[in-house]
């Protein structure tokens, strides 16, 4: 069996912005006259979330509405360090996930598909494991790659960010004992050298760094490079 554990947002996704554009778009809506620029906002952003601190699990998170209740005090501190006041703050960060979750703003990359098509046609089978929100398999089905990827392996539903072990073992547990596994994702250290960290070889793509044996700048090579391991 040969399988490619695949990230999943700046790999073969993205949302315009990420968080610090989801929460702009939150406040101009409120707000339509703001001055708030979208840079003020990032500075907030830089703590508070489950992968900010990869070495600490969150098993006891149960549930998605759990999962976002967590980071409401994130969204609030930063509704508040750009001027909002507690009340309003409040109300705002309970807009966020709505906002963050709406398919119309999740976009594949162009060579998304095709790649993952083509590797289909030479046998490889595709898991995402990615350090996301809840209801990331939603998105996976929503932008139509529900029958190229077999398994979405979500760090909001297991409890365990990448570069986390457990995160990968979670990942490769129902796999053959022989099967051969790559990771393939934009982040050198929780893709490429977390992955390699657990015996899984890897391939960084779109963002090149001198650490990552493997490199890609689309996905248009992986199965070139794949195949000359």
């Amino acid at each position: 069996m040969k399988v490619i554990l695949w990230d999943f947002d700046g790999t073969l996704g993205y949302r315009g912005g990420m968080w610090g554009a989801t929460l702009h778009e939150v406040l101009r809506s409120a707000c339509p006259e703001t001055q708030v620029s979208r840079e003020a906002i990032r500075p907030y952003l830089q703590t508070g979330f489950p992968w900010h601190t990869p070495a600490l699990p969150h098993t006891d998170i149960r549930t998605s509405d759990e999962w976002w209740t967590r980071l409401a005090p994130v969204f609030e501190r930063a509704f508040t360090g750009v001027g909002l006041d507690e009340v309003l703050a409040r109300e705002l960060a309970q807009q966020v996930r709505a906002r963050f979750c709406d398919k119309a703003a999740w976009h594949l990359y162009d060579d998304a598909l095709p790649a993952l098509a083509r590797l289909a046609e030479q046998g490889w089978s595709h898991h995402i494991l990615a350090n996301h929100v809840p209801e990331l398999a939603d998105m996976v089905r929503a932008l139509g790659l529900a029958e190229l990827v077999k398994a979405v392996h979500c760090s909001a539903v297991t409890g365990y960010e990448k570069p986390h072990p457990e995160a990968f073992r979670k990942a490769t547990a129902g796999l053959p004992t022989d099967a051969t596994v790559w990771m393939v994702g934009d982040n050198v250290d929780v893709d490429v050298l977390g992955a390699e960290s657990c015996g899984i070889r890897a391939i960084l793509v779109r963002k090149p760094d001198p650490r990552a044996a493997r490199y890609s700048a689309g996905l248009s090579r992986i199965g070139e490079l794949v195949d000359a391991a």
